[in-house]
């Protein structure tokens, strides 16, 4: 069955602070954000992405919190976001980056059905999505980097985003206070995948009240 075209009128409106931050981190690109926080406020609530309680939240919590990871990433690169879900990392990067390519690989349906419409809908030729699992997708693509968000553990993250990463390439996984602990247990798969020495990295201090916390995964050259 079709299902019904996404609604976008009406959204959650940033607060004064979050609305400088959205300024600077999207420019010109603002009003594709804002479309995008108003596809998450309604059919992404609607189909299951995210829960009611974080539509007050998602602007700063959710979309800036991911769309800052861009700073870490040269220009022209290619982006993979494995786990998409709600397009969280991986399209608020490319609204943020439209120099980027992103391959959004995510294996339930109903969330890749999502994702294209949000797509189609923002008119973002600078992506693509992917049904698959990102072990699925080894050999098929690969990324200068590779991103992740409310995945999974870094100890079992690694095993899906190293491989999937060019050689010379960073994956680049969004955690929380964590981050240290799970660098720690993973620190064995990291090395055998052909992983370098995992370092925390904090991102959008100057424009975000919390900055991102990111673990960076350089990947060997052979």
């Amino acid at each position: 069955m079709t299902e019904e075209p996404l609604p976008v009128t009406g959204f959650p409106e940033p607060s004064a602070e979050e609305s400088a931050a959205a300024e600077a981190v999207f420019g010109t690109q603002l009003p594709v954000a804002r479309g995008f926080v108003a596809h998450l406020a309604s059919s992404g609530i609607e189909r299951g992405l995210l829960g009611p309680r974080e539509v007050p939240r998602l602007w700063g919590r959710h979309v800036l919190n991911c769309a800052v990871v861009a700073d870490l990433m040269a220009r022209d690169a290619s982006v993979v976001d494995v786990g998409s879900g709600a397009g969280l990392p991986g399209l608020a990067i490319a609204i943020a980056r439209r120099d980027l390519q992103l391959h959004l690989v995510e294996p339930l349906e109903r969330r890749v059905t999502w994702l294209n419409e949000v797509v189609e809908d923002l008119s973002l030729p600078n992506v693509s999505v992917h049904r698959a699992r990102a072990e699925e997708m080894v050999g098929k693509i690969t990324g200068d980097y590779v991103t992740a968000r409310a995945v999974s553990a870094l100890s079992t993250l690694a095993g899906w985003t190293i491989p999937l990463t060019k050689a010379g390439g960073e994956v680049l996984a969004i955690k929380g206070r964590s981050a240290g602990e799970e660098i720690e247990k993973a620190r064995k798969v990291i090395r055998k995948l052909g992983g370098g020495s995992p370092e925390i990295l904090t991102v959008g201090a100057s424009v975000l009240p919390e900055p991102t916390t990111v673990v960076r995964i350089p990947v060997r050259i052979p």
